[in-house]
């Protein structure tokens, strides 16, 4: 259940609703919104509801829930969110391109990557500085040294930035040069994590575990919504399937499943997804008519040299291609919404 308090709510008309609300067995947990502050009450919701809390002073709106989920529910908010990353607006119906190489390898080759990538019509350059990988004696990211790199290209080329971060004691660093964090698949489910980038307040991509259902997924970001972090956007990026043709199997139904369910924004990686390059543009097309707000996808301008995930990167050209088609779908997908 949530409770929407009213800004001037008194101290003793709080002290009176918080008796009432323990006194029926549940929980608090608060969340300051523009509009007030925000309770999310958990426990025997059964008696609970047998009190008026409609009628209590300084109580605006009482909204039931029915899933586990309650923050990134339509029940508790009907509106897309639109999460701002520097420039550049994720959800409420335009349409994100966001491009990089898997790995920041070196200075002059991620800054040849963002030239192109802007130049094709990308406005967030991706790029991992931590990565997490099956094999200990894969490369794993230059750190730091990668997130300084990301942050001075960004600057130099007006991208905004985003890049995996894998372990809470690295969040200020990534909070202090990166525009938006970005929670892999292997770390959906790292509870730890993703409360204390809730509490960081930044802008969050949640990748979708490899073997997560939607309800887990959404469960995932309401770890982040509940630290009063409202700025999350979900990234379907393949589950793990039976079948080895691609890499992972996208789930491109996962976008009207989540439109069903959540107001928060939801981005298409399908260079993760399908593990080969000459697969990525025409689900990344698939993506954006399935109404996605956006597509992430790995470039590379000599994939064949990339310490990363080199056969699914495109080369600039192909990525210049497909982000004309691209902006030719999204022309097509909003005058069909107006009309």
């Amino acid at each position: 259940m949530l409770l929407l308090l009213d800004k001037n709510i008194t101290s003793d008309h709080r002290r009176t609703l918080d008796e009432a609300i323990h006194g029926a067995g549940c929980t608090i947990t608060e969340t300051p919104t523009r509009q007030g502050l925000l309770l999310l009450i958990d426990g025997d919701l059964d008696h609970l509801r047998q009190v008026p809390l409609k009628i209590f002073d300084g109580v605006t709106k009482v909204v039931p829930l029915s899933g586990a989920y309650s923050l990134g529910s339509l029940e508790h908010q009907a509106e897309p969110t639109v999460v701002k990353v520097g420039d550049t607006h994720i959800g409420g119906g335009g349409f994100v391109v966001i491009g990089g190489p898997c790995a920041v390898e070196d200075e002059s080759t991620l800054r040849e990557i963002a030239i192109q990538v802007k130049t094709s019509g990308a406005t967030i350059l991706r790029g991992g500085a931590y990565k997490p990988r099956t094999s200990p004696y894969s490369f794993r990211g230059l750190g730091l040294d990668g997130l300084l790199m990301l942050r001075d290209i960004g600057q130099e080329t007006g991208l905004a930035t985003v890049s995996e971060v894998c372990d809470p004691r690295h969040i200020e660093a990534c909070i202090s040069n990166l525009d938006m964090l970005q929670v892999g698949t292997r770390n959906m489910s790292n509870f730890d994590l993703l409360i204390e980038i809730g509490k960081s307040g930044h802008p969050v991509l949640l990748k979708r575990g490899r073997s997560a259902t939607i309800n887990d997924w959404l469960n995932a970001a309401e770890y982040i919504l509940a630290q009063g972090n409202p700025n999350v956007v979900l990234c379907e990026r393949g589950v793990r399937g039976f079948d080895t043709a691609t890499r992972n199997t996208l789930d491109l139904a996962a976008i009207p499943a989540v439109r069903e369910r959540s107001h928060l924004p939801i981005l298409i990686d399908p260079s993760h997804a399908t593990g080969k390059a000459s697969y990525v543009p025409p689900m990344a097309k698939a993506a954006c008519a399935a109404g996605a707000d956006g597509v992430i996808i790995e470039v590379h301008c000599n994939p064949q040299a990339a310490l990363s995930d080199a056969e699914q990167a495109l080369e600039p050209s192909d990525f210049r291609d497909l982000c004309e088609d691209l902006r030719l779908l999204e022309t097509v997908r909003g005058s069909r919404t107006q009309s």
